[in-house]
């Protein structure tokens, strides 16, 4: 039998994948699949963005461009991050990635020595524990309390954990999977933890421009954090740009220095055209995205109210991202169910709705008492949403 290195055992996966395959097996055998299980986008990338990425290719930007990324773009995000969030950044802060989640890996590899540890949200994206623990990190997860308007994080979990070894504290505000937004006092108190603990920051901030009331905040914003955060920026949400994989590390110089040395190592750069047409989603028209977020309201409010329609479910109305977490606990015990992957499977079978469960966002934490699904609506039009949920309410009531 062939044998890997060690440490592969230790690499986790995205695993709303592999529901998305569950999903794709049923549609192969004829069955209608209504997609709430990956947070893919059926919204187009915007025409200019496309026709800037074409222009760019055919005037030659093809080859390899600097491993940082090329100079007018990260002018350009340190403009556009800097002026969203109060934060004074130059091209030196910026290395440009292959999408967001480059950074997690790198922000890592960087700053984590083997053996120390990390805090990480769980329930969240499962790519945070993949990586600490697959470069030699302890992964230290700290849960959430679920109130009437959302989720809260559990302050008493994560102090309990640091010790003079915790290193990294891994935060998403506007949250995968929960839809998670923290107050004002959360994110100082928040800020005040890792002052306190000489902790680096990576603050993942992917669905910082989908939202759809309010205004977003970053924590490198607060007072004395900007020197250790680093931000997690991606075009995919918020230009419908899911597959162009194009996104940035934002923050101190030596610490992005040395996340574009990784650049080098392993991709070399990001792709020179797509990079083109990232100038031109920063520099473009507001109006697209501003589509794209009331098509994303219209798909919110319409599973809110599907799902509310429904005995049994509990579920809040987050004003960030494109995802829902609601409880379902009485109906899986009403249904007799012990198990939540024939919970979902069954729902999928019978109703062609395609959901992930908690257990697809990390490994579930002591205590945990109540059962939660994720629903997202990025990928599926609201006629559509509506018809699925009601067969899923026929199914589960």
């Amino acid at each position: 039998m062939r044998k890997f290195a060690s440490r592969y055992d230790r690499l986790g996966t995205e695993t709303a994948f592999a529901v998305g395959a569950d999903a794709a097996a049923w549609a192969a055998k004829d069955n209608h699949v209504y997609p709430f299980h990956l947070g893919d986008m059926n919204i187009a990338t915007p025409e200019y963005i496309l026709d800037a990425a074409l222009q760019a290719a055919r005037d030659g930007k093809t080859g390899y461009a600097p491993g940082p990324g090329i100079l007018p773009l990260r002018e350009a995000l340190a403009v556009d991050i800097g002026m969203a969030r109060g934060l004074n950044l130059s091209a030196e802060n910026i290395s440009v990635q292959p999408g967001g989640k480059p950074v997690i890996g790198k922000f890592l590899a960087t700053l984590l020595e083997e053996g120390a540890e990390a805090l990480y949200p769980n329930p969240g994206y499962p790519i945070y524990e993949s990586q600490i623990e697959y470069l030699g990190g302890k992964a230290l997860p700290y849960g959430y309390v679920a109130t009437e308007s959302g989720f809260e994080i559990n302050r008493a979990e994560i102090e309990s954990q640091i010790t003079e070894n915790t290193s990294i504290l891994i935060y998403n505000n506007y949250q995968n999977p929960i839809g998670a937004e923290s107050t004002e006092a959360e994110m100082r108190w928040l800020a005040d933890l890792a002052l306190k603990h000489d902790l680096w920051v990576l603050s993942d901030e992917a669905y910082f421009e989908v939202r759809y009331s309010g205004r977003s905040k970053s924590i490198a914003s607060l007072p004395d954090m900007a020197e250790r955060t680093v931000i997690l920026y991606t075009f995919s949400k918020k230009f419908a740009m899911t597959g162009w994989r194009l996104g940035c590390a934002a923050g101190p110089k030596d610490v992005i220095e040395a996340i574009s040395k990784f650049n080098t190592n392993q991709e070399s750069c990001s792709n020179h055209f797509v990079q083109a047409a990232g100038i031109a989603a920063l520099n473009g028209p507001a109006e697209p995205q501003n589509s794209i977020l009331v098509e994303l309201k219209l798909r919110r409010d319409a599973l809110v109210q599907a799902l509310l329609d429904i005995d049994g479910v509990k579920v809040s109305t987050p004003e960030t991202t494109f995802y829902l977490f609601p409880d379902v606990t009485d109906i899986f015990k009403r249904k007799g169910y012990s198990d939540a992957t024939k919970f979902r499977l069954d729902a999928l079978h019978e109703t062609g709705v395609s959901f992930c469960s908690r257990e697809h966002f990390g490994r579930p934490l002591p205590g945990e008492d109540k059962v939660f699904i994720r629903f997202a609506y990025s990928g599926i039009n609201v006629d559509q949403i509506q018809e699925g949920l009601a067969a899923l309410k026929i199914f589960w009531e």
